[in-house]
Formats: structure tokens, sequence, C-alpha cells
């Protein structure tokens, strides 16, 4: 696993239990972020736009009193597709060992944790304004799985933890609370429920929209980008091998976004968490 040292923003490599204790960062990918490559000349990785959020997080996690932090953008080097396939395989234990996990609402300009509320919750006309966070099937795990995380705003203002939005955070996103404080372990929920989780989210590409799930479900695949929705059908005979829960072939019966029609159940697989079984 490879770590920035605060002190330096030199990336250093740790095996197995050698691991020191670190933050990690939750964000949403953007132009110009700063690669492996990039962070040997920090001169050069300075003048990209993603070097931003690495500096805010490193000096947090310095505050904090952590000597390391971990970035995705330039703690994987991402020119070794056996590199990228392990850590992506073990991103949910990454963000749930993490001491720290610093969500980084980019598109989040609010003075206070009531403003940010305020943005979570629909207004009278039944509008709001959700953080692109919000929307990405990637930062779900990363929701999930630390167990204590705070928000930051676009200039690094702490708007709150996950613990204390709890509830505002479970309407938004249909986790119950008991998963976001960690009071129930994310796996004593149905596969239907999970699945729930991801139905509103999105990926830039199709076949992400299986593998940011499988620490959601426990399970391990190996990344073949190019086959598209076929990853998602792998994921799901993945964990019918793993669980005797069926709800797999129901979840979509259940979601509110599915048509009142739809009463019957049927054992075809989805193409993807969106639209469920039919």
């Amino acid at each position: 696993m490879r770590l920035i040292n605060v002190d330096t923003y030199e990336i250093e490599m740790f095996m197995g239990d050698a691991v020191p204790e670190y933050s990690i960062l939750s964000h949403t990918w953007d132009r110009q972020e700063v690669t492996l490559q990039d962070m040997q000349d920090l001169d050069l990785a300075a003048t990209k736009k993603g070097f931003r959020k690495i500096e805010y997080c490193c000096r947090q996690a310095k505050a904090d009193g952590w000597q390391f932090a971990w970035v995705d953008t330039c703690c994987i080097d991402k020119t070794s597709s056996a590199e990228l396939s392990e850590a992506i395989n073990s991103m949910y234990r990454w963000y749930s060992n993490a001491m720290s996990c610093y969500a980084y609402l980019v598109d989040t300009e609010v003075r206070s944790t009531q403003e940010f509320l305020e943005l979570l919750v629909p207004t009278a006309k039944g509008k709001r304004f959700l953080p692109r966070w919000f929307s990405r099937g990637w930062t779900l795990q990363e929701l999930i799985a630390p167990f204590d995380l705070q928000f930051f705003t676009v200039d690094w203002k702490c708007i709150g933890s996950k613990r204390a939005l709890k509830g505002a955070l479970s309407a938004v996103t249909g986790i119950p609370a008991s998963v976001l404080d960690h009071s129930k372990d994310v796996y004593s929920w149905p596969v239907a429920s999970r699945m729930r989780w991801a139905s509103m989210r999105s990926t830039t590409r199709s076949e992400d929209l299986a593998y940011c799930l499988m620490g959601i479900f426990n399970v391990h695949l190996p990344l073949l980008y190019g086959e598209g929705h076929r990853a998602f059908i792998r994921l799901q005979e993945e964990i019918l091998k793993t669980t005797n829960d069926h709800t797999l072939f129901i979840w979509g019966l259940l979601s509110e976004a599915r048509a009142p029609t739809s009463s019957y159940i049927v054992s075809e697989l989805a193409r993807s968490p969106v639209y469920g079984p039919r």
C-alpha cells in the first residue's frame, strides 16, 4: 500500500502488517488529477488542479495526528493493471481501516453545518442541491466503510461528521442510520437492500458499476475493462456463490423507482444496479 508522508509529500510503500495508521481522502475525480508519476516532481504536481485537495488532505491528517495519508489519484500506479486490480479489490478494506476519512465536496460552498443540512433536505417546492459526491458509484463504499468520516467544503471547511449527520444522510442515500454509525454490520443487510443503495448512483465507465460494489458485498473480481455490462453480471454471479440470500433476484421489484405494475418475481440477473432484474 502506497501512502503519502504528510511532511515530505513523498510516496512510501508499506506491506502487510507494516502499514501505519493513516487518513484517507474521498472525492470525485475531475480534470488535472495528480498521478503517482507526477508526485516524483512536486513542482510539476503543484501546477495541477488536483494537487490542492492532496494538500488539504495532508494538512488535515497532520493536524489530526497522522503521519500518512492515502489519495487514490496518486497512491496507485495505474500504469500497472495488476496493481490497479489489487487496489480496487482492496479499496473497501483500506477505507474501513483508515483512522479518518475526509469527504471533499468540491462543488459545495456553505458556511455551517446547518447550511449543509439545508442543501440536503428538500425545500417546500421539493427541490434540493445534492453535491456530486452523493451521486457517484465509488463514493458509496467511501461513505459506508470508514468509522470516522468528516465532510469538507470546496475551501476545506469542516461542515459535519457522518455520525452527527446520520439522520439526514440516511434520508438522502437510503442507507439506514445503523449502517452509517456502524451499530449494525453492513453485511447483515439483505443483498436487495444493498443493491438499492447503489441504484441512484453512476460511474463514468460501465464496468465500474460492478467494481465499485465489490466491497459492499464482500466479493472479489478480476478487472476486465472493455466487458461493459458483463461486469455487473459477474458481480451478481459471485454474490450468489457466497450467500444464500436470493433477494438479489427481487431487489429491483422493491425499489420505489420501479414501475408499480412490476409485481412479479423473475430470476434474470440485472445489467446494472439502476434497473434491477427484469
